[in-house]
């Protein structure tokens, strides 16, 4: 199983495509990136399916 992920998804502020980098040993995770075009702070969550495979998606900080 690949531990280190590279996804693409759009930053909910700009809606630009960015990259983000992911960790696939840790099953699930949530932590806050900067968006790489406008800078706006993104909450990424990572989730690794029974796959080994990455689900990844960002919002924006506010949104509950």
């Amino acid at each position: 199983m690949e531990a280190i992920f590279e996804k693409a998804l759009d930053c909910p502020y700009c809606g630009e495509t960015v990259t983000v980098i992911v960790d696939g040993s840790v099953l699930r995770q949530e932590y806050v990136e900067d968006c790489e075009v406008c800078c706006k702070p993104m909450v990424i969550v990572v989730e690794i399916g029974d796959d080994g495979n990455p689900a990844v998606s960002a919002r924006d900080e506010n949104e509950a």
